[in-house]
């Protein structure tokens, strides 16, 4: 099996890092050569001292340097080379991105959202901007399946939303950069209400535990060769196919049943409207 790569956890991190902490993680996710990554060479090539490159370890939940540097070698050995010549840099970002996501996804946490999801009465999807899009998208999917779910994209509507939670509810918050001051005001009133938290981000806080049931790291374009040509929802919609999967997989049978039914009344040719109605 494919080494899972450590990239992705140094950058959900990375604002958490101090200038110095910045530096060591430039360092490894830029790297693609395999050198000496001992704590004695490393510090003198970036310059900074073997205890700053423990610490840095440690903040990326990792025991120690040594663990870091041992699962750093590995994923670096399974790493795919980076080509800049006759191909399409931008098939090469997405491509990293499947990758970054394998290495994030957490099966056990995927498993546990979308036993909620099956728990609560009604499910609030919220994100502004191109998280907003994603939102709406998964409200799309979901409610075909029927999930009674509804997505909110405007910062006015996302905070009034707050006046009517409770513990039926479950907020699901898309937040790329872990920024969004309406998805977070929305979280932390739903946690204080009872209500279900899920947020969906790239940008891993401590904070975030505090008003979440779970946080569902994404990938992050950052640091990627032609990353900023790519839709930021890319990632997000990645992460919603895989809930959409997992949840449609404990039913199958029924909720294909309802996912047709629902093309069915799309179609008014199949379910025509009583001319009397006119």
């Amino acid at each position: 099996m494919e080494n899972k790569s450590i990239i992705p956890i140094i950058e959900s991190k990375y604002d958490s890092f101090t200038n110095t902490e910045k530096t060591v993680a430039d360092f490894f996710i830029h790297n693609t050569e395999q050198i000496d990554f001992s704590a004695s060479n490393i510090s003198k090539i970036i310059f900074t001292s073997e205890a700053a490159l423990s610490r840095f370890a440690r903040k990326c939940g990792y025991s120690g340097y040594r663990e870091f540097k041992y699962l750093y070698e590995r994923s670096l050995a399974g790493r795919p080379g980076t080509r800049k010549a006759n191909v399409l840099p931008v098939l090469n970002v997405y491509q990293e991105l499947i990758s970054k996501t394998y290495s994030l996804v957490d099966e056990a946490q995927i498993n546990r959202v979308v036993e909620a999801v099956y728990k609560k009465k009604r499910i609030v999807v919220c994100g502004v901007g191109s998280s907003g899009l994603a939102a709406q998208e998964m409200e799309n999917r979901f409610m075909r399946i029927g999930v009674d779910i509804d997505s909110l994209q405007e910062y006015d509507r996302i905070r009034m939303k707050a006046a009517s939670i409770d513990e039926t509810d479950m907020i699901l918050g898309i937040s790329v950069s872990g920024t969004s001051e309406s998805v977070l005001f929305l979280l932390q009133v739903a946690r204080s209400k009872g209500a279900g938290t899920v947020l969906i981000t790239a940008n891993n806080k401590a904070a975030f535990k505090e008003v979440c049931d779970e946080v569902i790291l994404i990938a992050s374009t950052m640091h990627l060769e032609a990353g900023n040509t790519i839709s930021p929802q890319f990632p997000v919609l990645v992460m919603v196919d895989i809930l959409y999967y997992e949840y449609l997989s404990r039913n199958t049978k029924e909720k294909k049943a309802i996912h047709e039914d629902s093309l069915r009344m799309l179609n008014s040719r199949d379910f025509p409207v009583n001319q009397k109605l006119l």
